[in-house]
């Protein structure tokens, strides 16, 4: 990756906030409508305000929400309920959590990143962005000139030497702490020693950065700087040269993906028979398992098996899964399907998914946008129509998630993936530290 700074964040005040678990927030392309309330309630500070401010009955052009989030800033800073660093810091991060069982504890930091151009360094991107999402966050940028939340980034270290240091130096200092609203622990050390943080830095200077997420916020940080360049008012160290970023090893023994499976609507209602009739030329079918229920067993023997070429559709019609595991004439089509693309691309799970099964042999081309889950049981819910909105699902598909090493490959190919490749959990919360950009 390029350079990395400390710097002087801004954070919350807890003598006048009282608990960070009542102010911190996940990133704002996963909070829905409920739980946007539900932060709203939980403080009169909660950074929700901030990352995605509630639209009003007043409002008139839709813009207003922009503006009620830097005046909220504004405020917060005049007030001191949020004050600035003493000295530049970088701060330490730990996520710990379970999952189906197991205690994990992802480690990270977070710093502040000098920002390139997709393709013109070595910070790649590995899923595509949408013009909608970079919109409303260069609106919010251009309002609150601050980076709210940060970019999820992955650096290989196999030995983890960086965050080794900075594990040695915060061994006996007590840090922030927040539970969120899934019971994960998130736990930051402000790090103002200018020796550690310098030795960091030598570390992971030259090393490659993998976006894993905030695509859509990097891209935006470089636009709003563009922005600022056109208009005469960026200097080389201007804070809008850089990105609010954590940084975590990709052999971070936390570091897990989930799969992204997914449910659509507004689809034909094929049975199982028709389905294995249209994709049996590239995929051996096998029915595996009755009602919306049935998944969980399913998912089950997918993930011991763990492969790629795998995956399970659900009829509506007549209530039964099946399983699809391709062929080699599934690998054929795909290059033929995908010429430009790497084999690494053409094999991902999620691809073969989209291009070739939905597309190519369910003729399912513009349809409306999927239902993203990331659990068995959401499937299952969604299915029964207990998930908000109450839709019905034609088809659902379980489909395994890419891998970090399949990050690293097709993002060193300059592709990206197909969109919901990959989900990181547990998600990064937004509201232990600011970085403006003023």
């Amino acid at each position: 990756m390029p350079e990395i700074q400390a710097f002087r964040g801004l954070r919350f005040n807890l003598a006048t906030v009282g608990s960070l678990s009542d102010i911190v927030a996940p990133p704002y392309d996963v909070i829905d409508s409920s739980l946007q309330d539900n932060l709203y309630a939980r403080s009169e500070y909660n950074v929700i305000r901030l990352e995605l401010n509630r639209a009003e009955p007043s409002d008139v052009t839709g813009d207003e929400i922009y503006h009620r989030a830097s005046r909220f800033l504004r405020t917060w800073i005049r007030d001191g309920v949020l004050e600035a660093e003493g000295d530049p810091a970088i701060y330490v991060y730990h996520q710990e959590f379970k999952y189906a069982g197991q205690a994990h504890v992802r480690k990270g930091f977070m710093a502040r990143v000098r920002l390139q151009r997709f393709g013109e360094g070595n910070i790649y991107p590995h899923e595509q962005t949408h013009a909608k999402a970079k919109d409303d966050r260069l609106k919010l940028t251009r309002a609150t000139q601050a980076n709210l939340s940060q970019i999820f980034g992955l650096y290989p270290d196999p030995e983890n030497t960086a965050q080794e240091i900075l594990e040695q130096h915060i061994v006996t200092v007590r840090p922030l702490e927040a539970i969120d609203h899934l019971g994960v622990i998130h736990r930051v050390w402000p790090v103002t020693d200018a020796r550690i943080i310098g030795d960091v830095a030598a570390l992971v200077c030259n090393l490659p950065m993998f976006v894993a997420d905030g695509h859509h916020r990097y891209e935006t940080a470089c636009n709003y700087r563009d922005e600022l360049a056109a208009q005469g008012q960026l200097t080389p160290e201007h804070p809008a040269n850089y990105v609010l970023s954590m940084l975590i090893g990709m052999d971070d023994p936390g570091l897990l993906v989930l799969p992204t499976h997914r449910l659509l609507e507004g689809v034909p209602e094929y049975s199982v028979a028709e389905i294995c009739e249209k994709v049996s030329p590239c995929f051996d079918c096998e029915v595996a398992g009755d009602g919306p229920e049935g998944a969980d067993k399913i998912w089950k023997d997918m993930e011991e098996i763990d492969d790629q070429m795998m995956m399970a559709l659900y009829s509506s019609k007549d209530s039964k899964w099946v399983t699809l595991t391709a062929k080699k004439e599934a690998i054929e089509q795909m290059a033929k399907l995908a010429p430009d693309h790497s084999p690494a691309w053409q094999g991902l799970g999620v691809a073969i998914l989209h291009r070739l099964v939905f597309e190519e042999l369910l003729s399912l081309r513009d349809i409306p946008k999927p239902t993203y889950v990331h659990l068995v049981e959401e499937v299952v819910a969604g299915l029964k129509g207990e998930l908000e909105g109450h839709r019905h699902y034609p088809l659902a598909a379980l489909v395994m998630p890419a891998t970090i090493e399949h990050i690293r490959q097709v993002s060193l190919h300059q592709e990206r993936m197909p969109a919901k490749s990959t989900y990181f959990y547990p998600k990064l919360l937004s509201g232990f530290v600011f970085h403006k950009l003023d």
